[in-house]
């Protein structure tokens, strides 16, 4: 039997057929990454967006004795950049940043920097003590804390006893670094873990190659270890300030132990719009609140995010 062969014009079509087709194939959408996305995508939509979308909404309107609930435009907000109340708790949770942040980073480098030397006895011990403070809830570990501090029953009081002090830490003017050591306490742990990660990607090649060169182990954290730490830098800045900004647990808890008014309804700005909300019975107020507070929280990070870009790019 002979072939038949296909003429130059039906070769040149099936060429052009499978290139069409070629073409369509390739410019056909693929979902099936949105197969493995859209379960988080919903819970995504129903946990974050729509409270904000709802918050916003909300924040224009205002609950009065006559008439309602009633659109009122921008008078919450401009409510509340007159009240002294908000700016007083703004205030402290940044001066709670300015000076807990810095000293809890140092503590978690200064962690990471040991771990990674090599000459640490007992490294995963250490680490995993380290850490252990973060996986024990903010509600247990303020409540460690004010039993540690408490001047007549707890350990600071035993203290007292024995030598003859009269330490109170829970004096107003030292209660902010008191909440301060709780958190330093919790997080240090966790940033050291984000900063010993960020030096295990380090070959120890370069280790070895300054050392030969005669660099002496300061020298090669000087000029190898804190620079690679600058990505991861960056990073932990952001995550504690908004966990900064988000403070509420501790000083809450705390407020049922401390005496007197020290710990008061406006102590943070959470605290301060929980209070508004559920107490006062001011959710639209306490809605703007919320929404100013992420302008300016997302405003800081933003700001340390484009400083960290630039010194990166250097």
């Amino acid at each position: 039997m002979t072939s038949v062969e296909a003429s130059p014009v039906d070769a040149a079509r099936a060429r052009g057929g499978q290139s069409g087709a070629g073409r369509v194939n390739k410019h056909k959408a693929d979902w099936r990454g949105w197969k493995f996305m859209w379960p988080f995508a919903v819970v995504f939509v129903f946990v974050f967006i729509i409270p904000i979308v709802y918050a916003i909404y909300i924040s224009f309107y205002q609950k009065k004795m006559i008439g309602g609930t009633v659109f009122v435009g921008f008078a919450n907000y401009a409510r509340l950049f007159r009240d002294p109340m908000f700016w007083s708790s703004v205030w402290r949770v940044a001066l709670f940043t300015i000076v807990q942040v810095p000293i809890m980073l140092f503590l978690a480098a200064a962690m990471a920097l040991a771990i990674d030397s090599m000459k640490l006895h007992g490294t995963k011990f250490f680490r995993i003590s380290t850490f252990l403070p973060y996986a024990v809830p903010a509600v247990v570990s303020t409540l460690i804390w004010g039993f540690v501090y408490g001047a007549k029953y707890g350990l600071v009081g035993s203290l007292n006893d024995l030598l003859g002090t009269d330490i109170d830490m829970f004096n107003p003017s030292v209660l902010l670094a008191s909440i301060g050591n709780i958190n330093t306490w919790e997080f240090t742990g966790y940033n050291m873990l984000i900063f010993y990660s960020s030096l295990s990607t380090i070959p120890h090649s370069l280790y070895e190659a300054a050392s030969i060169d005669g660099a002496s182990e300061w020298q090669i954290v000087k000029s190898i270890k804190l620079p690679e730490l600058k990505g991861s830098l960056a990073i932990t800045v952001i995550f504690s300030i908004i966990g900064s900004f988000q403070l509420f647990n501790e000083p809450s808890i705390l407020q049922k132990m401390v005496p007197g008014n020290a710990i008061t309804t406006y102590y943070t700005p959470n605290m301060y719009a929980y209070n508004l909300s559920f107490t006062g019975g001011q959710s639209n107020y306490a809605a703007a609140l919320a929404i100013v507070m992420a302008v300016i929280t997302m405003a800081i990070a933003y700001a340390v995010q484009l400083r960290s870009m630039k010194e990166q790019m250097k």
